[in-house]
């Protein structure tokens, strides 16, 4: 019997090839003059370093001779280099099909693991085959890839679905907080008769939150339902965490500062409750700043 996860790799063998075929077309050049290891294989790394648990990466010649070591998770193989390859099918698939390709699982020499291997073939300007660039990746983190585990994918739209109402929610909640903000402002805000600095505050508390629930609807959308992730030192989780957290303490700052010019102005022995809330900002702002640098380290590794 076929077991499951290479069932589901068949099932969805298209679909993990497009993924592939996409870093290597976005990353490495082709047809090009003047085509070079050293041109190709700092692209090769970046596709490395951008997949999580890839196996190892490496550049095989026009002839299926592996002209660069395997460069694994936490190593490099220098004794892979001048190995023949041309009989593997990650080699001779791509050169007679002239694209991308995608083996079948097979044991990896590397780890004992099944292992799948895209490559592609990369030509000079005259249409000449120059290299084979080859990527060694574990099936299951291709079957995570691809989204091919049916559990996953049920479960994976049925989040989009809750994600999506959320979502929605939120965008109402924040036009509802800056229309609130902004009749505030015009009603008692720029009002001559009743001009009141403790109003332009709250107004602008108002439109801030407004501003901070938006942006993290935004973000949700963008990124768990639509699936876009952008290039940033921070994934996208942790990206949103920050950016939520950082629209909080501006209005909680916004509020401190209103409380301190009231306080100061009706009641000074109150403002030690104002200077409570400034303690919080301070701690919100370090605590912060210490969550971004232990994630950005950990993302760096």
């Amino acid at each position: 019997m076929v077991p499951i996860d290479i069932q589901h790799f068949a099932e969805g063998r298209t679909k993990a090839r497009a993924y592939f075929c996409y870093l290597f077309s976005k990353n490495i050049p082709n047809r090009l003059p003047s085509l070079s290891e050293d041109m190709i294989m700092p692209r090769l790394l970046k596709i490395k370093a951008d997949l999580e648990n890839c196996e190892g990466v490496y550049l095989l010649d026009h002839k299926g001779v592996q002209v660069s070591p395997t460069f694994t998770k936490d190593d490099q193989i220098d004794d892979d280099i001048g190995k023949i390859r041309a009989d593997r099918a990650y080699y001779y698939r791509a050169v007679r099909e002239g694209r991308c390709t995608i083996t079948d699982p097979y044991p990896s020499l590397i780890t004992g693991d099944l292992t799948v291997t895209a490559s592609a073939p990369i030509y000079d300007e005259n249409g000449s085959l120059k290299y084979v660039a080859c990527i060694d990746m574990p099936l299951e983190e291709v079957l995570k890839i691809a989204h091919l585990n049916k559990m996953d994918t049920f479960f994976g739209e049925f989040f989009k679905i809750v994600y999506a109402g959320f979502s929605f929610a939120l965008v109402a909640i924040a036009l509802l907080l800056f229309v609130k903000g902004i009749e505030s402002f015009f009603t008692y805000g720029i009002s001559i008769g009743h001009f009141q600095i403790k109003d332009v505050f709250e107004a602008t508390i108002l439109l801030t939150l407004s501003l901070a629930i938006f942006d993290l609807s935004k973000t949700l959308i963008e990124e768990e339902i639509l699936g876009r992730y952008k290039e940033h030192d921070i994934s996208g989780p942790h990206k949103t965490m920050v950016r939520f957290l950082g629209s909080i303490i501006i209005a909680l700052s916004i509020e401190a500062l209103m409380l301190v010019f009231k306080f100061a102005i009706t009641d000074p022995n109150k403002l030690i409750y104002s200077m409570y809330i400034i303690a919080g900002v301070g701690i919100l702002i370090v605590s912060l700043a210490i969550y971004i640098k232990f994630t950005k380290l950990k993302i760096d590794e």
